[in-house]
């Protein structure tokens, strides 16, 4: 008996389904998500399900050994893996429009096909030529490299199944269209089924697939929130257009470590690993400025050195304004209520601009010392030496409270020839070779320490 069709409406931002048209998803609370889709049921009667040639295995005699990974040629971006790619494994690539995602795996394709191992690149957004003048953009030869400008998922597998490609890479996933469905693409029965096909497929035979994801307007992959739980490893791809440089963050990897990162910098030959960031974002700062301060910020495993820089100046408006570019605003409010209460500065009639520079984002708490130092800074029109370093979680009390890896932040500092660096020093840790660490235990201090603090204990 043939299945019935029958209509549905599902919500596009989280996929609930509903059996009229609702202005408002009852589950996420989106306005104006769902769309009419064409649902196939199954057909009647017990089915039979096929036997499995997969058996129980005791846990004792379950192995523990590594995969052996693929190496991509991009040294950052098997950082950000956890050292290659692992057979089998599906990964998921966001990011933003024109941010660089299809550069990079143009790049990290070439890697690996000059590396021996075969790719096959399913352009589903661009055709053939396109794909082609990049490359030759990039200076790219292409040998072992195989362009398939395809959505159908079921091209896509056949070809896979004929060719048996090391590397498959799927460009993108909102436009991959499964004809076994009646959605059309980029819906979420699309993205769903598509997603759990490939991954049947990578599973299956041993194939690492690499999948671009677009992202929402608040920065999060588009489609179904099940996507991201279906893959191995997702990474988000992170820079401002306006800046050269690039951030690969890993927010999940089942086979390496979480919040790892890797740098990248855009140039005419396309993305560059930079080995050294901190030296990159620090390489401008020739003197000491009023309200800039160097922070080391973890990403990962990895310290990074940031300038973070503050200006404050008159406001014109009933209502002063917050702005912030790379640390959260609610942070900087926190902070601005501290030194107001605790520290005697008032910022109550000021504009308050922070950034980091570099377009680099930090959501660590342990911004809130360099934080507070540029503000004080700026307010009281005094540089601090190119020589200090900052970084420590502030309390609503004014109290410093150690953050995590304080000796690998000290270190690098060290490393970078910033010899003083502030923070409260938890029990235990290490003496660092060459950096003069000063502990302080309250904003007061820290300020005292440079002196920026006010005299009065009241900014008057």
């Amino acid at each position: 008996m043939s299945p019935k069709v029958r209509t549905v409406w599902r919500c596009q931002q989280c996929g609930a389904s509903a059996p009229k048209w609702l202005g408002r998803c009852p589950e996420c609370g989106e306005f104006g998500t769902y769309v009419e889709e064409m649902e196939r049921s199954e057909r009647n009667g017990p089915s039979v399900s096929r036997l499995s040639a997969s058996r129980p295995v005791p846990l004792s005699e379950a192995t523990a050994e590594d995969a052996l990974r693929i190496p991509t040629g991009t040294p950052e971006f098997d950082r950000v893996l956890g050292g290659g790619l692992v057979p089998g494994s599906l990964v998921l690539l966001g990011g933003e429009p024109g941010i660089g995602k299809s550069t990079l795996l143009l790049q990290v394709s070439d890697g690996v096909a000059r590396n021996g191992t075969s790719v096959l690149y399913v352009c589903g957004e661009e055709s053939t030529s396109q794909v082609g003048m990049r490359a030759r953009r990039l200076g790219i030869k292409g040998d072992g490299l195989e362009l398939m400008p395809e959505v159908d998922v079921e091209a896509v597998e056949h070809a896979v199944r004929e060719r048996r490609p090391g590397l498959l890479v799927i460009d993108s996933i909102q436009t991959a269209y499964d004809p076994a469905l009646d959605a059309a693409p980029g819906s979420v029965s699309q993205v769903r089924a598509c997603a759990a096909r490939f991954m049947r497929i990578a599973k299956e035979t041993g194939l690492p697939t690499v999948v671009v994801g677009h992202v929402t307007k608040d920065g999060t992959i588009a489609g179904p929130r099940v996507l991201e739980h279906m893959v191995d490893s997702v990474l988000y791809f992170e820079g401002d257009r306006d800046h050269a440089f690039r951030i690969v963050r890993a927010v999940k990897n089942r086979f390496g470590s979480v919040s790892e990162i890797g740098v990248f910098e855009m140039g005419e030959g396309g993305l560059a690993g930079v080995s050294d960031p901190s030296g990159v974002f620090l390489g401008q700062r020739q003197e000491a400025l009023t309200g800039s301060v160097v922070m080391p910020a973890m990403e990962g495993s990895r310290p990074l050195l940031v300038e973070l820089q503050a200006l404050v100046t008159p406001s014109f408006t009933p209502v002063p304004r917050r702005v912030t570019t790379g640390v959260e605003s609610a942070r900087l409010l926190q902070v601005l209520a501290v030194l107001e209460r605790r520290a005697g500065l008032s910022f109550g009639s000021l504009d308050v601009y922070v950034s980091i520079a570099g377009g680099v984002r930090v959501a660590e708490p342990a911004v809130d010392l360099p934080l507070a130092l540029a503000l004080a800074s700026t307010l009281r029109d005094k540089a601090i030496g190119l020589e200090v370093a900052a970084f420590g979680e502030v309390g609503l009390t004014g109290r410093i409270r150690p953050v995590s890896h304080t000796a690998s932040r000290i270190r690098e500092a060290s490393r970078q020839g910033l010899t003083r660096v502030l923070s409260s020093l938890p029990p235990g840790t290490p003496v660092v070779e060459g950096a003069s660490h000063t502990a302080v235990a309250s904003v007061e201090e820290a300020l005292e320490r440079l002196g920026l603090a006010v005299a009065s204990g009241k900014d008057r």
